[in-house]
């Protein structure tokens, strides 16, 4: 693909223009049929899928979900909850909240807008409604109620106090855009050329794009609502998901640039894992947790040696046996600090390598729940495995010959799996393979285990913490909403709950 910074050059000087007049005869401009001719779609749609998946990226994946699911861990305390679940600085809890709004919410909003009803620019608004659920699933995700109905009418409406829409509806209009916009999507018409970073405009592939979101936030429901989980889990399965990898949805990275960089490699070398450091001066005083490497270590697993690497005598192995995590819940550097595992920076921390946005791995460990529960057909332990074949083979062209894993390898360890018991048995195998094999997405990672419960981890119970010693199940609003938005902030506090990290999120229903 092209580089992405080529792309933005462009696309920055488009953004900024926008910006600067939005203010003067905004309301003349939102009533122009040829609103797209001021905005261009493609451009727009670039930097929408940038910021969506850019966002925050360092804090919220290493300092937040990824030390709550104990992927990670700080003796530090950092700019975050981290593993230990304090706050002592900084804006982290709530720097997705805000990043979203200003940067990949309204951007795909203005392409709503601009493509609505014209002629020739119906696959672009489906697509970028499908976006625009994948941002918003995130975002309320992470906090709960959120503005949505009326998140962006500051510029329309010049409303600077919108309402926090209950997560049950934003679910709700979520699943029904999804619907509706696969069902739009016309491959005998134009759709994004470039400008579709993930797939270049490809028709077919962003239905299974949205059927395969669809299905993620069906299962989100199982606790809170089985029913409706099980009708909508079946809407996206027969209307055809990523089942496949060739129909992963992924974004390449080249380096070099910030811009042209793998976002989630970039902060992790930036906020801890620099190759100057190695291993001893970690800037947070991160390594991954000893939850993570003892897992895999125990099973055999292959992915051990793609993942992480220790530091011997200035460079990195990745022999398994010399792997070993860092205990969450320290408050003191380990005198063994410098020898222990953090991430393979051949690998996951490879500038140019590339992103998993939504990959056919989590879609058949989902379908091998949705088979458990009775609720599709399909032999469950089948997609259980396939879900874990996917996931090791996907791992070369995410990261590198280095991070391979053989066939001899990836049946090796499939062969010591099963798929049996109860339910919840199956539920606790099922998801707890899938820690593994969603990492490193950890937003994901984070709510399907506030979801599943799996794997079982062992909280920390850290002098100062701010959750009782539990896992966060939440962040928390930005302060600006209680000073600026306040009625509206209050009005959401009283129905979903007090604003903390323990509160749950509408489907996080405690059983």
């Amino acid at each position: 693909m092209k580089t992405i910074y080529t792309k933005f050059t462009y696309l920055f000087v488009i953004v900024s223009t926008l910006f600067i007049s939005c203010d003067d005869g905004f309301e003349e401009e939102n009533t122009n049929p040829d609103a797209s001719n001021q905005v261009d779609p493609e451009y727009m749609f670039t930097k929408a899928i940038y910021d969506a998946l850019n966002n925050s990226t360092g804090t919220v994946y290493e300092f937040g979900a990824g030390g709550f699911v104990q992927h990670f861990a700080t003796y530090l305390e950092v700019p975050g909850l981290g593993d230990k679940y304090l706050y002592i600085s900084g804006s982290y809890p709530y720097a997705f909240f805000n990043g979203a709004y200003l940067d990949a919410i309204n951007e795909i909003d203005k392409i709503i807008y601009a493509t609505e009803g014209v002629e020739g620019l119906s696959n672009q608004n489906a697509i970028a409604q499908i976006w625009k659920v994948y941002t918003y699933h995130r975002l309320t995700d992470l906090y709960g109620m959120v503005p949505y109905t009326e998140a962006t009418t500051a510029f329309s409406e010049a409303n600077y106090s919108p309402v926090y829409d209950t997560q049950e509806a934003i679910y709700m209009d979520m699943l029904n855009t999804l619907q509706s916009a696969s069902g739009s999507l016309d491959a005998n018409q134009p759709s994004f050329g470039n400008g579709d970073l993930i797939y270049n405009g490809n028709v077919d592939q962003w239905s299974r794009f949205a059927n395969s979101l669809m299905l993620r936030l069906a299962m989100r429901l199982t606790k809170v609502n089985p029913t409706l989980a099980e009708e909508w889990a079946q809407k996206a399965i027969s209307a055809g998901i990523i089942a496949e990898p060739s129909n992963n949805a992924i974004i390449d990275y080249p380096g070099g640039q910030v811009i042209n960089s793998n976002p989630i490699a970039f902060q992790l070398r930036n906020n801890n894992y620099s190759e100057s450091n190695q291993g001893s001066s970690n800037t947070e005083g991160g390594k991954f947790a000893d939850t993570f490497i003892s897992y895999l270590k125990e099973n055999n697993d292959p992915r051990l040696s793609s993942f992480a690497a220790v530091w011997v005598n200035g460079s990195q192995k990745t022999d398994p046996e010399l792997q070993q995590g860092m205990p969450n819940g320290l408050v003191n550097r380990p005198e063994n600090f410098p020898g222990l595992s953090e991430p393979n920076l051949n690998t996951l921390l490879s500038l140019n390598s590339s992103l998993m946005v939504l990959g056919s791995a989590e879609m058949n460990l989902l379908l091998a729940e949705a088979s458990a529960r009775g609720w599709t057909s399909g032999d469950a332990q089948s997609y259980y495995l396939e879900g874990i074949r996917d996931a090791m083979n996907s791992l070369e062209g995410l990261y590198g010959n280095e991070a391979a894993v053989s066939e001899e390898e990836v049946n090796t360890y499939i062969a010591s799996q099963s798929l049996t018991g109860s339910l919840e048995e199956q539920m606790e195998t099922i998801h707890t393979q899938f820690w593994v094999s969603v990492f490193p997405d950890e937003i994901e990672v984070y709510s399907n285990w506030r979801r599943t419960g799996y794997p079982e981890l062992t909280p920390v119970n850290v002098t100062g913490n701010l959750t009782g010693g539990t896992i966060p199940r939440r962040l928390t609003y930005p302060p600006s909403e209680i000073s600026v938005n306040t009625e509206n902030y209050e009005a959401a506090v009283s129905q979903q709950g007090l604003d903390l990290f323990t509160t749950r999120v509408w489907w996080d229903v405690e059983q």
